[in-house]
């Protein structure tokens, strides 16, 4: 397939990006890499093979009154699980070395700030990912709405794609928290992913959500901090909650690294500056690295945004640790500046070496429910 000049520049780069994120051989899409042939095994786990074993799909047997009760094993019979009510599954327990390439997951919207995902690598106790099932797929505010960028794809309705790659060397588990009091049927799951050696520079996955609400003596949320090690930041979702009237994207992003102090290394100029619009976006839009796909405006509600940037063509490098923060500003009649009480959840994707510090504790349902 040929594709349109601009469109085979930005494949290129991607996969070059990419390349250099997971530390597979050629990236997905640059050069020869999709072409080369490579000593792999693919294996994709789901509700048919829960383990991901060879030959392991397709062999739960229907009984009663199942759908496939007709057409005996083989024949969809187990293409999803039920989440018992504040129990935790594990939907993974691989062994290594591997890289996981692709996640869909699709369930009803009850489970999207209910349930908590994490994940694992190399027998660690303490997860490297972690956060809301929503959240994690740019979808805030415990609703659904579509996502059309590179790395996380949101699709009718309700579709959940991850393409981040997530090298493991000795193990990768992945387990979901219902921390609901009821039991949510219908969750579907696919967690495709290959068996190969991991080089030597390859960093792991992390993601790691937090909330908080702003105040005025000090409006800024905490995207992250507290990371320790080399590696690099990839990506920024928000979901904004706006409790003030007008314009509130005026705040900046900073990144502090590698011991800054007051002040940061990077510094945006403005929300919708760092997240790829311009003058108070005017529209939603989502494209394949920034976008603000959510504005969603209706009586009796207050406004609800969502906002995100993956860094794959620019990652921001550290070598010793990375704080990140958003301001939340908007604008005073007078003309100056207006210090926001927004309510604002985050989540922050970075690669780095191992072991990572612990994140701070998950806040409880009641916490996280949306407003």
């Amino acid at each position: 397939m040929l594709f349109p000049k601009p469109l085979a520049a930005l494949l290129l780069l991607a996969g070059s990006a990419l390349a250099q994120s997971s530390g597979s051989q050629g990236g997905f899409f640059g050069g020869a890499g999709l072409a080369t042939l490579r000593n792999s095994e693919t294996r994709s786990i789901s509700a048919e093979n829960p383990t991901g074993e060879r030959g392991g799909g397709a062999k739960a047997v229907p009984a009663g009154p199942n759908a496939a009760s007709q057409l005996g094993a083989g024949w969809k019979v187990r293409p999803a699980i039920d989440l018992p009510r504040r129990q935790t599954v594990t939907l993974a327990d691989v062994d290594g070395p591997g890289i996981i390439q692709h996640i869909w997951i699709t369930v009803t919207e009850k489970a999207y700030r209910n349930c908590i995902l994490r994940f694992y690598w190399d027998g660690e106790t303490s997860p490297s990912i972690e956060s809301p099932l929503g959240d994690l797929f740019a979808n805030a505010h415990g609703i659904r709405y579509n996502v059309n960028s590179m790395m996380v794809a949101v699709n009718p309705s309700g579709g959940f794609n991850s393409y981040w790659p997530m090298p493991f060397r000795k193990k990768a588990r992945i387990t979901i928290e219902n921390q609901s009091p009821e039991d949510i049927g219908g969750f579907f799951y696919q967690i495709t992913y290959a068996l190969e050696p991991v080089p030597d520079d390859a960093a792991y996955f992390h993601a790691s959500w937090r909330r908080s609400m702003t105040k005025r003596e000090n409006p800024e949320h905490v995207i992250v901090d507290g990371i320790t090690g080399q590696g690099h930041y990839v990506g920024t979702f928000i979901g904004w909650e706006q409790l003030s009237n007008g314009w509130w994207g005026e705040g900046e992003v900073k990144f502090y690294i590698d011991g800054d102090g007051k002040n940061p290394t990077i510094c945006g100029t403005g929300t919708e500056d760092y997240f790829g619009g311009a003058w108070g976006f005017g529209d939603t839009f989502s494209a394949p690295f920034v976008g603000y796909p959510l504005h969603r405006k209706v009586a009796a509600e207050i406004p609800k945004h969502s906002l995100y940037r993956w860094h794959v063509p620019d990652p921001i490098r550290f070598k010793k640790d990375l704080r990140v923060t958003i301001q939340t500003l908007g604008w005073w009649p007078n003309g100056k500046f207006q210090p926001l009480t927004d309510d604002l959840s985050s989540v922050a994707y970075w690669y780095q070496t191992e072991p990572h510090k612990p994140f701070p504790p998950m806040l409880s349902r009641e916490e996280r429910f949306p407003r």
